[in-house]
This record gives structure tokens, C-alpha cells and sequence, in this order.
């Protein structure tokens, strides 16, 4: 199914008078990444959260396919969109395939247990995101990259239609950023939706299709592909410094870097 999630002229604001953004327009589609990239303080995990429904925004709305998710259940929702926050820890401790089986909940009746087509979609989930070697470790034994596999592994086994993302990689190394970037652009290839918020620009750059940045205190202030949003003004605008703009040398992807202060002062 083809799912279409957009914010629709949204505002929020966590005290009165204090917005995190106004009128912000920004949507995610099947078969697509989107990036939400932007300073810290530019309301990139607060947007997420509005996206998803956990926020409420004092204006405008949130539309899954042109109608308001409000009106969704929170079963509904749970159905059609799966959120990640930042940092997941289980309070008990769970095998990777309980955590999987975590993802099951919105397809399980009052007080019903695990049926054979539950566990069926969490072994799936397991072979999709490359984790069934680790079903029977233990969750806290897991390292940075293998967590966020399983993570993955557990909201796909919700089996929704868009994944929300909050800096999945923050926490992890260059190499499981690339693994865990590259498993997202696979998952939308296969037809999932995915927002995922990320400080890294260049990883934005080479595996998102299209790219929301926001600026604090200005809300959206670019969208669309990465290469006509990532540039020197704009990016400059957004982070209220100098950014510089190349060409990455393989890729063809913008390559972005800070400069420096020195950098700046010669002639």
C-alpha cells in the first residue's frame, strides 16, 4: 500500500508563546528516505513526534493519506507508523527474539499470546534486518550496531507502512552508521516509508531521496533533494555559520564540512 505522511502547515510550541516551529509543511512517502537534518535546537525529534502523533501541534494538522491522524485510533496508528526514539532500554531483560516479539502488541488481543503467525512475522523481521544469528542473546549483551538492528527488527515486526526514526546512528560508529543508513534505503526499496532525524549531513546526503532542513526559530527552511538543499547559503542560514559545499569525489554526493575560524580569516 502506498502510504503518504504529511505534516500540513504545523505549528508547536511546548510553553505559550515559545513556538519550536510555525507552519511547517513536511511529508514522507513509501518508497522513499527522508532525512530531517538541521541544527540542534530546530525542532527535528519534536517535528518526529508530531509526524508520528505522540505530540499534538496547536496548529495546523498531521495527514496520513489526506486524512487527519487524529481521527486514527491508537491502534490505527500503531498499525500504520513505527517510532524509534533516540534510546530504547528494556527494563527486564529480554532475548532478541522477545524484543522482536515486542513489535507484535498492535496485532494482539486482550490478555492473547504469541500465535504461530506472530512468531512467523518476528523470524521474518529477524532475516530482514540480518540479526537471526543473534535470536537467542541476550539484548544487554548486544553491541551499539547490533542493538539498532534489533530495534528495527522489532518495529518492523509491527508491520506498519512508515518507520520514524530518531537518530538511529548517534550513538554508533562509522561503519554501523553506514550499515544501519544502508539497511533504511533497503527497507524503502521495499516499499516502507521512512523519516529518520540525523546530525550527519554527509550520511544524509549519499542515502536520503529527499531532505527537510530547519533552522531554529524558522521552522522548514528548505525541502527536497539533497543536492538543492544542501548547499553553502542555505546550510550556512540554517546553522548561523560558515558551511562549505563540495562534490564527494566517488559518490557525487554533496560532501559538507564547518569552517574554521582560521579558515575564514585568510585572504
Amino acid at each position: 500500500m502506498t502510504r503518504c505522511l504529511e505534516a500540513d502547515s504545523a505549528t508547536f510550541a511546548y510553553e505559550d508563546g515559545l513556538d519550536v516551529f510555525t507552519n511547517v509543511c513536511a511529508s514522507v512517502h513509501s518508497g522513499h528516505v527522508t532525512g530531517i537534518v538541521g541544527p540542534n535546537g530546530s525542532g527535528k525529534s519534536t517535528l518526529l513526534r508530531v509526524l508520528c502523533g505522540l505530540l499534538k501541534p496547536q496548529a495546523g494538522h498531521v495527514m496520513l493519506d489526506r486524512k487527519r491522524l487524529s481521527s486514527f485510533s491508537s491502534l490505527e496508528r500503531a498499525r500504520a507508523l513505527a517510532f524509534l526514539p533516540q534510546a530504547v532500554v528494556p527494563i527486564f531483560s529480554l532475548s532478541v527474539f522477545e524484543v522482536v516479539c515486542l513489535g507484535r502488541y498492535p496485532h494482539l488481543g486482550p490478555l492473547r499470546g504469541l500465535r504461530p503467525h506472530d512468531r512467523h512475522v518476528a523470524e521474518r523481521c529477524l532475516h530482514d534486518t540480518e540479526t537471526v544469528s543473534l535470536r537467542q542473546r541476550d539484548f544487554m549483551t548486544l553491541s551499539g550496531g547490533e542493538r539498532q538492528r534489533v530495534l528495527l527488527a522489532s518495529i518492523l515486526a509491527q508491520e506498519p507502512d512508515v518507520l520514524l526514526l530518531d537518530e538511529p546512528t548517534s550513538a554508533l560508529d562509522i561503519h554501523h552508521q553506514v550499515e544501519i543508513f544502508a539497511l533504511l534505503r533497503r527497507l524503502a526499496r521495499n516499499g516502507y516509508g521512512i523519516a529518520v532525524v540525523t546530525h550527519d549531513l554527509d550520511h544524509a546526503a549519499h542515502f536520503c531521496d529527499t531532505l527537510v532542513l530547519l533552522a531554529p526559530g524558522k521552522g522548514v527552511i528548505a525541502s527536497g533533494l539533497p543536492e538543492t538543499v544542501l548547499t553553502e547559503s542555505l546550510l550556512t542560514t540554517a546553522y548561523a555559520a560558515p558551511i562549505r559545499v563540495a562534490e564527494h569525489p566517488v559518490t557525487g554526493a554533496p560532501l559538507i564540512w564547518a569552517e574554521t575560524p582560521e579558515e575564514g580569516n585568510e585572504c
